[in-house]
């Protein structure tokens, strides 16, 4: 019987080529639009790190003189860390696994002669980074807590950057120029990339960035004054390590419900012990401890424009698909008769409803194929924006699924009213008049 009805829909639709064209176009314009927005969006609110986001926490202290801004455009001083007090909190080993990182920029200098040297971003992090995030090693592996406090000179480079510098990744031992220092390549990782980068100062505005390509351990960073990315405030005189300088992040990994709550008291005493001490003006409560995707909300990573504009495409969808019920409406009423003849012959309103239910998801199907078009373009159009989510705006095949579903949905929902009115057609009447 569904392929009876399917026949009947194709041969209607191919009977007014125009009107169909028409619906078509609408339903796609409409998903279209809606998809290029939910994708953009998707890609910017989804989950960095599936595997591990439920036991990644991010620990926020505020050591900010009572009387500081921190509604600034840039964002929340406080959300990054001073330097004695990232330290405190990886000594106090109240997780399993922690690290403490800020970003930096730097200039590489290419292992073969006569090339010009380039500028690539990577990360100035303590031991464990690779451990507390899972970064898979192709070769060598990650400093130690030995290597922190010797301040040594040693990298570790990403898959692109080693296959950019060497041609190979097998390059343990050998030696790279970043900057003006030379470092031990101790390992090579394979490609890591979330998106958004959580785990770097969200306030940069530049979580949607480009993949680190080297890793160096944080206080060999510091005693070269290689330099910081990332915003950095400051309220008293003092360096990167004074107690009144914010520049830094720090992670922790928690496994349980326990250690959880033991850790964010920790950070409550800790505050509480810093007032006591005069170094802390706020109140020790402000210390709080996000989860992973809680503090990419707490981070607000989505533009307010964004949202606005999703609205809008949602909007256009609805005014698409009221259309699409004036043509079918249109569409279906001029068929009376053929309904008539059928109901004659012993179709059912069933039957009836039935039939057209079909032809209206098969406009959907068509229509959900423009979109998909139409969304990619929207894309295409998004990537060649400057914004810095611009290059991760692409379609998966959960989103371009749901263009379709969506697509058939709506055509469905707006054929209901078109398809029932048309299964109430008294055949008596229609085929009398005829």
């Amino acid at each position: 019987m569904f392929a009876y009805y399917l026949d009947l829909a194709l041969h209607s639709l191919r009977r007014s080529p125009v009107l169909t064209s028409l619906m078509v176009l609408a339903i796609g314009l409409g998903i279209g639009a809606s998809m290029t927005m939910l994708t953009v969006l998707h890609v910017m609110t989804r989950d960095p790190l599936p595997a591990l986001s439920a036991q990644l926490y991010y620990p926020h202290l505020d050591p900010l003189p009572a009387n500081y801004p921190t509604n600034n455009d840039w964002g929340d001083p406080s959300d990054n860390f001073t330097w004695p007090d990232a330290m405190a909190m990886l000594k106090a080993h109240r997780a399993d696994q922690q690290a403490a990182m800020a970003g930096g920029r730097v200039l590489v200098w290419p292992v073969q002669t006569g090339r010009l040297p380039f500028r690539v971003g990577g990360r100035y992090a303590t031991a464990g980074f690779f451990d507390l995030f899972g970064l898979r090693f192709e070769q060598g592996r990650g400093w130690t807590m030995a290597d922190d406090e010797a301040r040594a000179r040693v990298a570790v480079l990403s898959h692109g950057l080693a296959m950019q510098l060497f041609g190979r990744t097998d390059v343990v031992g050998r030696t790279v120029r970043l900057g003006d220092a030379r470092f031990q390549v101790m390992g090579v990782t394979s490609e890591w990339a979330p998106q958004p980068q959580f785990y770097a100062d969200a306030a940069g505005k530049g979580n949607y960035g480009e993949a680190d390509r080297f890793f160096l351990p944080l206080a060999t960073a510091l005693d070269l004054g290689m330099s910081v990315s990332g915003n950095q405030a400051s309220w008293k005189e003092g360096g990167k390590t004074s107690g009144y300088y914010t520049w830094l992040q720090v992670w922790v990994r928690l496994k349980d419900a326990a250690q959880v709550r033991n850790y964010r008291q920790f950070l409550v005493d800790y505050s509480a012990e810093q007032k006591r001490l005069g170094r802390f003006e706020r109140s020790s409560q402000n210390a709080a401890l996000y989860p992973l995707m809680g503090w990419l909300e707490h981070e607000k990573l989505v533009p307010g424009d964004l949202r606005l504009q999703l609205w809008l495409a949602l909007s256009f969808l609805i005014v698409c698909l009221v259309n699409i019920v004036a043509l079918l409406l249109a569409k279906f009423l001029r068929r009376s008769g053929e309904v008539s003849v059928r109901r004659a012959l012993g179709a059912t309103r069933r039957d009836i409803f039935l039939q057209f239910g079909i032809e209206s998801a098969l406009v959907g199907l068509l229509g959900g194929l423009l979109g998909i078009a139409i969304a990619q373009a929207g894309l295409w159009s998004v990537r060649h924006r400057p914004d810095s989510y611009a290059h991760i705006a692409r379609m998966d095949l959960s989103m371009l699924a749901l263009t379709v579903l969506l697509a058939i949905a709506g055509s469905l929902l707006a054929g209901m009213l078109p398809a029932w009115r048309a299964s109430r057609v008294v055949p008596a009447l229609q085929l009398k008049a005829q």
